[in-house]
């Protein structure tokens, strides 16, 4: 496994509040009954969707151990490498990057202690897209763009990196007024889900905004695709229902 960078990440898009907000927690990410515990509870309705979309995608065997070998995938704010360690499992090539050097260091140490070959960076969109990084098969943007100080930006970054033929998805939450009572109020104030002041409501983006941010960029959008907590079940599903959480696909076109 490679040694982590240990350099402060640069990119336009970073939020350095947003950063050390979630530096204070890294220990905790592989706790789940600690802080990141809602995130443990969502990342089965995430792999399943991350999954059937890169098998349909890609055309790999569903009934292969590692359907993905070959393919390269980036994680962009990985955090602890929630989904990075299964993605690896799966058979992808896998590059993690966070903006927190702390949450790079949990995640290298605990992906090490599981004899995975991950490759962590502390670093940003921006910074792998100077540096001539990728092109990558499969780009997961996963609860990251509400928390980036230029959401444009930073997509259209993401964007660039992905390679022909390739597929982005990306995860974020609907500035809704439902959402605001369900995510941020009810989540963070009234079920303690979360630690308050995880989201701010201002920051969350609606499905058309995302369209809007790749208007410019040689993609194609699909979504919104809604996830919703079930709690009879205690469960997250695909739903209908993208007015809390959402996640999208970006296609780049293969070259002829």
């Amino acid at each position: 496994m490679q040694t982590p960078r240990t350099d402060q990440a640069q990119g336009w898009s970073v939020d350095p509040q947003e950063v050390e907000r979630f530096s204070r927690i890294a220990a905790e990410w592989w706790d789940p009954k600690g802080k990141f515990a809602p995130l443990h509870r969502f990342n089965p309705v995430r792999l399943s969707f991350i999954r059937d979309q890169a098998l349909q995608r890609f055309g790999r065997d569903s009934s292969a151990r590692q359907p993905f070998t070959g393919l390269k995938l980036l994680d962009i704010g990985c955090g602890g490498g929630l989904l990075s360690e299964p993605m690896s499992r799966l058979g992808f090539d896998v590059t993690a990057v966070d903006a927190s050097e702390r949450n790079i260091k949990t995640a290298s140490a605990h992906a090490f202690e599981q004899g995975l070959d991950i490759h962590f960076r502390c670093s940003t969109a921006e910074t792998l897209l100077e540096e001539g990084a990728g092109p990558y098969d499969l780009i997961l943007n996963m609860e990251v763009i509400e928390h980036v100080a230029d959401p444009g930006a930073y997509l259209r970054a993401c964007s660039q990196l992905l390679a022909p033929g390739g597929l982005m998805i990306v995860a974020t939450m609907n500035r809704t007024l439902k959402a605001l009572a369900l995510a941020k109020i009810g989540a963070e104030y009234i079920l303690r889900w979360l630690p308050a002041g995880t989201h701010d409501w201002n920051k969350f983006l609606k499905p058309e905004e995302l369209q809007a941010f790749l208007s410019s960029e040689p993609v194609q959008i699909e979504g919104p695709f809604g996830v919703s907590f079930n709690p009879l079940t205690g469960k997250w599903v695909r739903s209908g229902d993208s007015d809390v959480n959402y996640m999208m696909t970006v296609l780049k076109p293969a070259l002829v």
